[in-house]
């Protein structure tokens, strides 16, 4: 059995791990690359192999670094199955349009504003590439086993993180694989628990937080503090979000903040149409989180959802003091970088960071100190005050991570660290020598190795 990294090694982006076995070519996850302009260049570069020859496609979830390159994949032919839980598809499709139109609209403002150091700017792919993934996305049931192959099968069990997120436990050749994808938190507000492996002769782990342990920090306290002081400075408190989960956990607890009459009433924003549809899925697959049909109903009452562009202007020339929640989380591209264009340089706005950001993101910047973002062409000064607020993540950190290794009944044949930054992946690969006395080795991205 073949295993090759083509991605989500060195960095917590473009997840692809291709697993070749029996004549059968299976990716796990299909992720876009984010942040570091070398990083992101690889999104322009074809697969070493035809995507033609891969046979299916398995996702853990359907954050973008995990599926947001399946466009470009099937653009280069592919023609086989990806499969995911129901959820997992009904986010992909919402998070590829998304992602689609994002890039034909900054294509076009850079082509129309001149800033694109390209002749022509364009889109890496377009609403009609990410909509012709869709005919390949085929829904599983968590817990059942798929045959892929007289001798080959793949099993999705939990992970929290996300809605409909797995990891996935791939057989062949007498041989398990388990891939963890992203493993949310033991205690979270909106997700279950996730579920951990009895068994693995091979594991794929994911590292994201691998040298840190969350803090203890009431979340509430911190947003409520933030407001409060904001208002008191009329000013306006942008809050970056991934449009999936972190949105809707946001929205809960301000909603929870605001029935115990510790924020003031002043206008609370969505501006993400994808954060919007996706709760609309919280509200279809209520076995899937945490939250009640009732207190879903409640939240969304209270936050003024926007859609359309033209209310997004109109929000941004509004003078009143406001929580605006916007994606992109990282502060990649999205509405957020229109709020920022207009607020950043005041020193009464406040900014919550509140998910990981990766290197080379504009939200790395701002937590690294930046005193300038570079956005459309030009540079903003940073007056803004710029907070973290690390206790809303969605991903295990180091105590997490060997938690859910902790049921394995036999040792690993060797455990690979995958999706993290060098440093956290080399933190988390003593830890668990440490801890477990495995093997643990840490890919470079292209390797290949024979398991």
């Amino acid at each position: 059995m073949k295993v090759t990294f083509l991605g989500g090694v060195g960095t917590v982006t473009g997840s692809k791990t291709l697993i070749e076995s029996q004549g059968i070519r299976i990716l796990i996850d299909c992720g876009l690359f984010q942040g570091l302009k070398n990083l992101r260049e690889l999104n322009w570069e074809p697969l070493p192999i035809l995507p033609k020859t891969i046979d299916y496609v398995l996702l853990t979830h359907g954050h973008l670094d995990h599926c947001g390159w399946l466009p470009c994949l099937v653009a280069q032919g592919f023609e086989g199955k990806i499969y995911c839980t129901s959820s997992t598809r009904d986010i992909v499709k919402l998070i590829l349009l998304d992602s689609a139109k994002i890039q034909e609209e900054e294509a076009e403002r850079a082509n129309k504003e001149g800033f694109s150091k390209h002749e022509v700017a364009r889109p890496l792919y377009t609403v009609e590439d990410a909509e012709a993934v869709f005919p390949y996305l085929h829904a599983i049931q968590e817990d059942d086993e798929v045959a892929l192959d007289p001798e080959i099968s793949a099993l999705f069990f939990k992970a929290g993180h996300i809605l409909g997120a797995c990891s996935i436990q791939l057989t062949s050749e007498g041989k398990t694989l388990v891939f963890s994808g992203d493993i949310g938190r033991e205690q979270d507000d909106l997700m279950p628990a996730p579920l951990r492996p009895k068994k693995a002769d091979f594991i794929f782990l994911e590292s994201t937080y691998g040298n840190r342990i969350h803090p203890v920090e009431v979340v509430k306290d911190i947003l409520a503090k933030v407001i409060n002081s904001t208002f008191e400075k009329e000013g306006t408190v942008l809050i970056p979000s991934f449009a999936v989960e972190r949105a809707q956990v946001l929205m809960y607890l301000l909603w929870e903040l605001k029935t115990e009459n510790r924020i003031p009433n002043i206008p609370y924003i969505l501006d993400t149409p994808m954060g919007i549809s996706v709760l609309q899925l919280f509200k279809a697959y209520p076995k899937g989180h945490k939250l009640t049909p009732e207190k879903c109903e409640a939240m969304s009452h209270m936050f003024q959802s926007i859609t359309n562009y033209k209310d997004t202007i109109a929000t941004l020339y509004d003078a009143q003091p406001k929580v605006v929640i916007a994606a992109s989380g990282m502060l990649t591209g999205g509405r957020i970088l229109s709020y920022l264009e207009r607020y950043l340089e005041r020193p009464e706005t406040s900014i919550i960071l509140v998910g990981y950001q990766a290197e080379g993101t504009r939200g790395r910047k701002l937590l690294e100190g930046a005193k300038e973002l570079k956005m459309f062409g030009k540079y903003i000064p940073v007056k803004a005050a710029v907070y973290e607020i690390e206790g809303l993540s969605a991903h295990a950190d180091q105590t997490g991570l060997l938690q859910w290794l902790s049921e394995l009944q036999l040792p690993p044949q060797k455990l690979f660290l995958v999706h993290g930054e060098n440093e956290a992946a080399d933190a988390l690969r003593i830890k668990i020598q440490e801890t477990y006395g495995w093997p643990v080795h840490i890919p470079h991205l292209g390797t290949s190795l024979i398991i």
